[in-house]
């Protein structure tokens, strides 16, 4: 008697299982991980985006669920375990830029300048470019906060009542595409100092982008750390009274 289920009903059963979801978020961003650094760290091979890629072709094409909805809901039951984990390694920031702390002495100044004029850029060009093409209401008000890291961001846009799921997608969205064009700009602009290099990913490309200034410098990556911390503390406090002014 053959008692061998069919390849069909396995997968079926794993799919299922929460910790399927979990190992599939973690396996993905290693593989990423190792073609990354097999590639020399080039930008373009950006772990957390190769991890999407494929993440989004399984559970679209492999039976999770019967609605993208659904699949979605299936897969986050298992990988809200690292959705849990987005809070504490914000914090954990804390840790690289207190040890680094002495390297911003005598810089602050310029630091606060640009990340004031950094986060109005890029709120207000998000904001106009998305008038421009007409989008929705519910899209347009996700690019109030899309450039604060995930967790800040998906706290103020519950505090001001738009859509966290928008927001959490365009917050990736910016950091992905952060990391990936960010050397060539800096580059393009020959701006060579690890601090600024540094800041300006912060800024720009929040937690992916500290992924990605410490994989090639420590310093960028302090700096990138510090103004992220601080990129959030300010649209946390500022941003929604911005919102409500605007909106009435």
């Amino acid at each position: 008697m053959n008692n061998r289920l069919p390849i069909s009903e396995i997968w079926v059963y794993l799919s299922g299982d929460p910790l399927f979801a979990l190992v599939l978020t973690l396996a993905t961003y290693q593989f990423g991980y190792l073609l990354y650094v097999r590639f020399n760290r080039n930008p373009l091979l950006n772990p957390a985006a190769i991890a999407i890629v494929l993440i989004a072709i399984v559970i679209s094409q492999f039976g999770f669920g019967n609605s993208p909805k659904e699949a979605y809901a299936q897969y986050f039951e298992g990988a809200k375990f690292v959705h849990f984990l987005l809070g504490t390694a914000t914090v954990a920031l804390a840790v690289p830029i207190y040890r680094g702390f002495a390297q911003m002495r005598g810089k602050i100044i310029p630091i606060l300048i640009a990340l004031i004029a950094g986060s109005i850029a890029s709120i207000a060009s998000a904001v106009m470019i998305a008038k421009s093409m007409h989008a929705g209401e519910r899209i347009i008000d996700s690019m109030y906060t899309k450039s604060v890291t995930a967790p800040i961001a998906m706290g103020i846009a519950e505090r001001i009542q738009i859509s966290p799921t928008l927001t959490a997608v365009f917050t990736v969205i910016t950091g992905i595409l952060g990391a990936i064009l960010a050397p060539y700009i800096l580059d393009l602009f020959k701006i060579r100092p690890w601090w600024i290099r540094g800041t300006a990913i912060g800024v720009g490309a929040h937690g992916l982008g500290i992924t990605r200034a410490f994989s090639v410098n420590e310093q960028a990556g302090i700096f990138a750390s510090m103004a992220m911390g601080l990129n959030g503390v300010l649209s946390a406090v500022a941003l929604p009274y911005i919102y409500t002014l605007i909106h009435g």
